[in-house]
């Protein structure tokens, strides 16, 4: 196997039982095709190697139980990390790791963890403190996952929170949504209204219109007949009128005779001049009476 590749060296030379040990190989990659094929090697030493990188494949390696990593110019660890869920010893030692991925906190089964020399994050630096004995390295282990799984925990709590804002952002736009569909439902009917209304306006007043042309003629007819008729009214009014004050001057007249005849008014000045008119007028028609008579008989001869 070339030394920068993993090509020209057998690994099943380097298996022991199930340790594979690739350490001192001057490796600046890791053969993930070949170390898939060989399942029963559990353990794997890449330490003293040129890694500064694992990719993602690595961590399909899922039967690795003890990983020595150290020493190497590792500047991070594959971000699902955590799929090697069978993984108990970590050998970190000496590299320049910053900080962990998350997926870390899902490594349950590890017990052992070193990660002394390394530029971790103070924080990170503190939790996991010195691995100089197996019983700090398993406490370093022990901390290190709870720390991890309190930030995973965080983690999935901000990320509840955003989807839950999401989701009630959600809400809101769509009740915007569906408020501006009813408004413009709303206003569409309350249109459609005030067209119709609008043409049942123009409708009547069209009807309205002809009715009115339609009457028309009769208007000029009505007019001239009531002009005929009024001069005939107009005159038969003013008869009746002079009849009633002929009556009522001729009722006074009778009630003035009878008066000045009857009463002792009679040797009244106004009473003797009424009698005297009205022996006048009854000999002036005597004598007519008379005069007729005697033309009657010449005009029989």
């Amino acid at each position: 196997m070339a030394k920068s590749g993993g090509k020209g060296v057998n690994l099943k030379d380097k298996l022991e039982g199930n340790e594979l040990d690739l350490s001192l190989c001057d490796l600046n990659e890791v053969p993930i095709k070949e170390l898939a094929a060989l399942p029963k090697a559990t353990i794997l030493d890449l330490s003293c190697n040129n890694l500064t990188a694992l990719p993602s494949e690595f961590c399909s390696l899922t039967h690795l139980v003890k990983l020595d990593l150290s020493k190497n110019q590792l500047h991070q660890l594959p971000s699902d990390i955590g799929r090697l869920v069978n993984l108990q010893h970590l050998d970190l030692l000496n590299n320049r790791l910053v900080t962990l991925p998350v997926s870390f906190a899902q490594l349950k089964n590890l017990k052992w963890l070193d990660l002394k020399d390394n530029p971790l994050d103070p924080t990170l630096a503190k939790v996991a403190g010195d691995c100089l004995d197996e019983k700090q390295c398993k406490q370093a282990a022990i901390r290190v996952l709870q720390h991890m799984r309190a930030i995973q925990s965080e983690l999935d709590r901000e990320r509840q929170r955003k989807l839950q804002a999401e989701r009630e952002l959600e809400k809101k736009r769509e009740a915007e949504r569906r408020l501006k569909e009813a408004q413009e439902r709303e206003l569409r009917k309350r249109e459609k209204a005030e067209e119709k209304e609008r043409r049942r306006r123009e409708y009547d007043a069209l009807r309205a219109a002809k009715q009115e042309m339609k009457a028309e003629p009769r208007r000029e007819t009505e007019p001239s007949v009531s002009h005929q008729s009024r001069p005939v009214q107009h005159k038969s009014s003013w008869s009746r009128v002079l009849l009633k004050m002929m009556l009522f001057l001729l009722l006074i007249a009778l009630s003035t005779l009878a008066i000045c005849r009857v009463t002792e008014l009679q040797r009244q000045p106004v009473c003797m001049s009424v009698n005297t008119l009205y022996e006048d007028t009854l000999t002036l028609l005597q004598s007519r009476e008379i005069f007729r008579n005697i033309l009657q008989p010449n005009s029989r001869q």
